[in-house]
């Protein structure tokens, strides 16, 4: 009989990369008309059952890891069976539980309200929106920087499409900037990608981050070279300045709800940062420059974006500036490169995600409302829905300015509290409340041009502007404000628990840093403790295949530790390579006493 509990721990990591996957070919299987009959046919209410039963289930599968994460367990899944350097593996630690709540917690209430009206703008929009969950699980879960890469590219193609649904204009060229900026930061991350593979000979994070101290003086600077490369991929991704000028106005042209979702892909950027330069490449030359460069960037990120909210002439383009701002926010926290700044950094994290998509929604609810003055920060007439909306503009504000009693504050006080640890204290605080305060005057501009110095309506029926006016929906458009509420509710709620989310992203911080721990859990060990790894690429290599001929091969010996018993046992293990191993045990229990796997010899 099936054995569900089983069955579940033993794949735990890869069912949520798998549930958004199969999803996805489940929809294109399905079928999609054109654009034009999707109200009409018969097939969108399954598409969107599907689709919101998906995310439901991924939500719930995200949860159950956090409370695996929080037993402080690293579980890892070996793809293929085959063991760290040698195969992939999937990482399932406090960081990634933490990732992947967030992003469901997000997609959740997004794809409900999409599925009411946005959906049928455009094909595939459901099947697009979880290949993109499909590359963040993944890219949060994966152990490998090659992995990364592809789990990157998934995201990435989704995010192209859905970027242009709705279809217009603007969309398109702004999409085409997208798309090539894109494809520029995948062309680095293959190039760094290759210098590190180059001189380290792993892309395997952990091995990386075991290797690198080991390296000659030339290969060692290229593999900091490689991750300083990658560094700058990540901070496209992130929107980091000075490569960060194209989110407010490719966010600014996306469709609500895509909006929304594409918060949480700056903190992909945030994450691999976090992931691999804060904790892979951290030895003492990598720490030095990216410390430094990091904490200036991110000074200088927080105050640009608040500046140009100030100055931003849309409502959305507003948005997209305050989330540059937090963006810096969050990066001069991991600069400051202490358990009490990063455990600030996941806890500001969440905060500045969720409030940024609840605007995006906003901005939806005050489109629909104006008129032709759309999002544009212009007086105009007040809407019909003056009240409801005010107070939901106030709560954001509330929110997003870091003003108490909300997750904001708490966020920035963590913050302020890890600055104790750091020798550029003075400038970090002086720039964190200097940005706080500009962020009060850019909202209560904005406030003000939306509802205070809004201008009475028409009133004369003889009017043109009468009969426009009345024209408008009195309601907010179905499921906006309710998801808005959602969100809000969510990080109200994120407040209430501080203490016990604080407790768990210290504790994320403290784990994420414990590099015994995950050479422990991800690496296979020989018989004296040392991991059996990889070493840098040797012209006289030559691996013994199943049709290549037999190769004596001194290293036969660790075959055993590295695959599983049943890979052992077949048929791709030939009767040479089974003798040697047999012959190898026998007579040298042990590894002889070397720092490196021998060549094997050509014959």
């Amino acid at each position: 009989m099936f054995d569900f509990n089983s069955f579940w721990h033993a794949h735990t990591p890869i069912l949520s990369i798998l549930i958004p996957a199969f999803t996805s070919f489940l929809l294109v299987l399905l079928g999609n008309p054109g654009s034009g009959s999707l109200k009409q046919d018969w097939r969108q209410p399954w598409r969107r059952g599907i689709s919101l039963g998906s995310t439901l289930l991924g939500l719930i599968t995200a949860i159950s890891y956090l409370m695996i994460a929080n037993t402080g367990q690293v579980t890892v899944y070996q793809l293929g069976e085959w063991s760290a350097p040698f195969g992939i593996v999937l990482v399932l630690d406090r960081l990634s539980a933490f990732m992947l709540v967030l992003t469901y917690a997000l997609a959740a209430p997004v794809i409900w309200y999409a599925s009411d009206n946005w959906d049928t703008r455009g094909r595939y929009f459901h099947t697009m929106f979880h290949f993109l969950l499909m590359g963040l699980t993944g890219a949060f879960l994966t152990g490998d920087l090659f992995n990364l890469f592809v789990f990157f590219e998934i995201l990435l193609m989704a995010s192209y499409v859905l970027l242009l649904h709705g279809q217009g204009r603007p969309r398109f060229q702004l999409g085409v900037h997208y798309v090539t900026i894109n494809l520029v930061a995948s062309a680095l991350f293959l190039i760094g990608l290759g210098m590190i593979y180059g001189s380290v000979g792993s892309l395997n994070m952990t091995d990386v981050s075991r290797l690198l101290p080991t390296l000659d003086s030339d290969q060692h600077k290229l593999a900091i070279a490689g991750g300083l490369l990658l560094f700058v991929v990540f901070g496209i991704k992130a929107a980091m300045l000075p490569v960060g000028f194209w989110l407010p106005k490719t966010y600014a042209v996306a469709s609500t709800p895509v909006a929304a979702i594409f918060t949480i892909m700056t903190k992909m950027g945030i994450y691999a940062i976090l992931r691999v330069n804060g904790t892979v490449f951290d030895d003492a030359l990598a720490q030095s420059i990216f410390k430094n460069t990091l904490l200036i960037i991110g000074l200088i990120t927080s105050f640009y974006g608040v500046i140009g909210a100030i100055a931003a002439e849309r409502l959305r383009r507003f948005v997209g500036f305050m989330v540059l701002s937090s963006i810096g926010t969050l990066l001069i926290a991991i600069a400051m490169f202490n358990t009490q700044a990063w455990s600030a950094a996941l806890y500001y994290l969440v905060h500045s995600t969720l409030v940024a998509a609840a605007f995006y929604l906003f901005c939806g609810w005050m489109t629909s409302q104006r008129g032709s003055f759309k999002d544009h920060l212009k007086v105009a007439p007040k809407i019909k829905q003056e009240k409801a909306a005010a107070f939901t503009y106030f709560t954001i504000a509330l929110m997003m300015a870091g003003l108490p009693p909300f997750s904001g504050f708490l966020g920035k006080v963590f913050i302020l509290q890890a600055t104790a640890e750091t020798p550029y204290q003075g400038w970090i605080i002086a720039v964190i409340l200097v940005v706080s305060l500009l962020s009060i005057i850019a909202l209560t501009r904005v406030g003000f041009i939306l509802f205070w110095r809004a201008s009475p309506p028409e009133a004369n029926p003889k009017e043109a502007a009468y009969a426009a006016y009345q024209a408008l929906p009195a309601v907010a458009p179905n499921r906006n404000d309710k998801a808005i509420y959602m969100l809000l509710a969510g990080l109200i709620a994120y407040v209430i628990f501080a203490a016990p989310i604080q407790t768990y992203t210290v504790l994320t911080a403290q784990q994420i840093q414990n590099h015994a721990l995950y050479q422990q859990s991800i690496l296979k060990h020989d018989m004296q403790g040392r991991a059996i790894s990889v070493q840098p690429f040797d012209a006289g290599y030559l691996p013994e295949t199943k049709y290549g001929g037999e190769v004596e091969d001194h290293n036969a010996l660790l075959i055993p530790d590295v695959i599983s018993k049943p890979t052992l046992q077949g048929e791709h293990i030939s009767e040479y390579k089974q003798r040697q191993i047999a012959e190898q045990t026998l007579a040298s229990p042990t590894i002889p006493n070397t720092t490196q796997l021998k060549p094997m010899e050509e014959h």
